[in-house]
């Protein structure tokens, strides 16, 4: 599980209403998006029986573990029956989820859990940056504007490729790392978790009650099927 870190350093070591939607014949939930009212996205049935909400972050190792394990079969086996719908909310462990976590929210809600996927499916790639980092570069990082910041961490993470090979184009990513509200928002929706008692990515809760002791796929599938 990856612990709330404060340093750079430490990370280094380790549409149509629902209603009439629902009704359509055959209908699969799993391409629906919704906000929930904490902010977070929602795949799936915004009604479903059991709720999952998972508190994650993008430089979480586990947490990248978790979604490569669970996207399939998580999607296929509950999401698109309407019985489980599945939530991501933030939390912040270091200065760089910030503008990783503003990227993966870019563009329209529906996009969401593609970007979702294809950075932690990246992730490898764009933590090795971290390994050669300049002293020149962390203080880029830690200096300036919010938008100044967020542009240095993308270009050094070679975040912009990752994006553009998504279809976005460098405005579009700019306006993204500089969106204020969005960054207000995912900095309130990580303080709300920590909270709740939430310490760690990733974990998560059914129907709003935080599970202890679950922090991947395995489990967290056990206890979904027990929920059935």
């Amino acid at each position: 599980m990856g612990l709330i870190r404060g340093t750079i350093a430490v990370v280094l070591l380790c549409c149509a209403p629902l209603a009439a939607v629902a009704a359509t014949s055959g209908f699969g939930w799993n391409t629906t998006v919704t906000l929930s009212p904490e902010g977070g996205h929602v795949l799936g049935n915004p009604d479903a029986a059991i709720k999952v909400t998972e508190y994650a972050s993008y430089s979480c190792h586990f947490c990248a573990e978790f979604a490569n394990q669970s996207e399939g079969p998580l999607r296929i086996g509950y999401i698109s029956s309407g019985k489980v719908s599945f939530e991501v909310r933030n939390l912040l462990l270091n200065s760089f989820d910030l503008p990783l976590a503003m990227l993966v929210e870019c563009g329209p809600k529906e996009r969401f859990f593609q970007n979702h996927i294809a950075f932690y499916r990246r992730q490898q790639r764009w933590m090795e940056k971290l390994q050669d980092l300049t002293k020149a570069q962390t203080v880029r990082w830690g200096s300036g504007t919010m938008a100044q910041r967020n542009r240095a961490i993308a270009s050094d993470l070679q975040l912009y490729d990752i994006m553009e090979s998504l279809g976005y184009d460098r405005m579009e990513v700019d306006k993204c790392l500089t969106d204020e509200a969005a960054a207000t928002r995912i900095k309130a929706q990580s303080e709300t978790a920590l909270d709740l008692g939430v310490s760690g990515t990733p974990s998560f809760a059914i129907n709003g009650s935080l599970m202890e002791d679950i922090h991947d796929w395995p489990e967290l599938r056990r206890i979904i099927d027990l929920s059935n």
